[in-house]
């Protein structure tokens, strides 16, 4: 008869004598499972060192502009055009006047009843720009109805130009293919289109202004933008005009007979928010080193990166990018001379906001130089991030050898586990036999005992 359970035979507790061996032997994988938690612990903390620089290093990289000293608040008194500028523009004072907007070219094609009706078959559209360039679509084999023609076109970026079908809603022949220059002006207007091979399309696109077809497309011609710039007359192809007034990008959104005035003045807040994103960064990153890396001397526990070398290495890297002075003449050579301190007990930056604005004020030249190239404050910066942040760089090898461990834990308790579940077998089998054996002598014990409680009453009678 099978036995269902170690111990219903004996009558002892092999069940629980065999869990309390179980749980003994597993508390050897705790000491795994420990060093598992901190390795996964570590992984997760590389993670956050490499955040914190990149966020540095991006702060660094702001800082690493020349656009971002000298920079200039511009404002205008309409909403017909839209200036930003750039540390080039002079602060200074402007009155434009915009007669005309620059318009693109249209050129629109005889109406027809089908859009989806060849129009011949195969041939050759070139297109030639006002401004000498040129470029030929091959038809042979593709849709000529307008729906095809127009699919063509706008698939061919060099052609410069793009085609739609306006249905006017006419009765009869509603559909018109109407093609416009991609950019604004004259120079990007078309100049001539030639279909060879292909009578229909011939009617249909052919184009030349000098020699001029009742059926040829119907020309809208692109004009330049027209405006003065303090009574100096300007044409532009375009109604963006980039350092017409050096440093400045000027969008004209509306043609107005109304004068509209922009100034431009200096704009030192531009400089002195990325001075403080970076000193907000810098500090984020310096709390994050210290809470990766304390220990608790009451708890006798330490955090994630306790003792790693690279944490520590990283602090000193960005610590040492911004100490120093910077090679120059200047008044303001160091962030002290910025109003800019490191605290000794916390490594924090403090910073003077008064001393600041004053250095921006005074000595914008000199702030520059302090931040910008590779050997300035911020350049040393982004170059000692990136060898702890890039690809392949020293976190990343870090990570790298800290999941190398894990998965060499993860087996070493793969392993121990096996063979504690192994040994728990072996003893399993012993205790289903010690089971039997007990069983079988509680048996023998029982008959004999039945034998001679026998033969004591059989001599009692006698």
């Amino acid at each position: 008869m099978a036995i269902s359970s170690i111990g219903v035979g004996s009558g002892l507790k092999l069940d629980e004598l065999l869990e309390d061996l179980r749980k003994t032997e597993k508390k050897s994988l705790v000491v795994i499972q420990n060093r598992q938690v901190a390795n996964t612990n570590k992984i997760s903390a590389y993670g956050q060192l490499k955040s914190g620089l990149s966020e540095l290093q991006a702060a660094a990289k702001k800082l690493n502009s020349e656009d971002l000293y000298g920079a200039v608040k511009t404002t205008a008194n309409s909403e017909d055009v839209k200036v930003s500028g750039t540390a080039k523009a002079v602060p200074g004072q402007y009155v434009i006047e915009v007669s005309n907007l620059a318009t693109r070219q249209t050129l629109t094609a005889a109406a027809h009843t089908s859009r989806d009706t060849a129009l011949g078959t195969d041939g050759k559209i070139t297109v030639t720009l006002a401004n000498g360039k040129e470029h030929t679509l091959d038809m042979t084999g593709k849709d000529t109805s307008l729906q095809g023609v127009m699919n063509a076109i706008n698939a061919d970026a060099k052609l410069g130009i793009k085609a739609t079908i306006i249905n006017t809603g006419a009765a009869d022949e509603p559909y018109r293919l109407q093609l416009s220059a991609t950019d604004t002006g004259k120079a990007a207007s078309v100049a001539s289109i030639n279909v060879d091979g292909n009578e229909d399309l011939s009617k249909l696109l052919n184009f030349n202004p000098s020699h001029a077809t009742t059926s040829g497309p119907k020309e809208v011609a692109a004009v330049n933008a027209e405006l003065t710039v303090n009574g100096i007359k300007i044409s532009s192809e375009s109604n963006t005009l980039n350092d017409t007034i050096e440093g400045l990008e000027i969008t004209l959104n509306k043609a107005s007979s109304e004068a509209i005035n922009i100034d431009v003045s200096k704009d030192d807040s531009k400089a002195s928010e990325a001075i403080k994103e970076y000193v907000a960064a810098y500090n984020k990153f310096n709390k994050s080193i210290r809470s990766l890396t304390a220990y608790n001397p009451d708890l006798k526990q330490g955090s994630a990166l306790t003792g790693d070398s690279l944490a520590r290495e990283a602090q000193n890297a960005m610590r040492e990018a911004i100490l120093g002075h910077v090679s120059g003449d200047g008044e303001v050579r160091t962030l002290i001379g910025l109003g800019i301190n490191l605290d000794p007990k916390t490594g924090e930056l403090q910073i003077d906001d008064k001393k600041l604005d004053a250095a921006l004020k005074n000595n914008m030249a000199d702030v520059q130089k302090m931040f910008v190239g590779e050997q300035a404050i911020a350049g040393r910066a982004q170059k000692a991030a990136e060898d702890f942040v890039k690809k392949g760089g020293r976190i990343d090898k870090a990570q790298e050898g800290a999941e190398k461990i894990g998965k060499t834990l993860q087996d070493q308790y793969d392993n121990a586990d096996k063979r504690i579940e192994e040994k728990m077998e072996a003893y399993r089998k012993q205790f289903v036999q010690l089971d039997v054996m007990i069983n079988r002598m509680q048996g023998t014990s029982n008959y004999l005992s039945q034998q001679l409680s026998m033969l004591g009453n059989m001599n009692s009678n006698k």
